[in-house]
């Protein structure tokens, strides 16, 4: 039960940077998932650079993390297709 947990967490993590970022519509929801889970990683990784605790849970700080990391993938994402 948890991953799939995990994996809502993702997902809705990743929808959320998606319309922050304005790819919702080009982007499905395995892609949402996909750029959740990354971008929780990359978000405890910068937040660890910080000196801040990354991703702790399922709560909403996570989220947070977690969300702030996929916008950073969408736009490095953005930066390598326009090159």
């Amino acid at each position: 039960m948890g991953i799939l947990l995990w994996i809502i967490f993702g997902a809705l993590a990743g929808w959320i940077a998606s319309i922050v970022m304005k790819t919702n519509s080009g982007q499905g929801t395995m892609m949402d998932i996909i750029m959740g889970i990354v971008g929780a990683v990359v978000g405890g990784y910068l937040m660890g650079l910080a000196g801040q605790p990354g991703v702790t849970g399922f709560n909403l700080y996570s989220l947070a993390v977690a969300v702030i990391g996929a916008i950073v993938v969408i736009y490095i994402g953005r930066m390598i297709r326009n090159r």
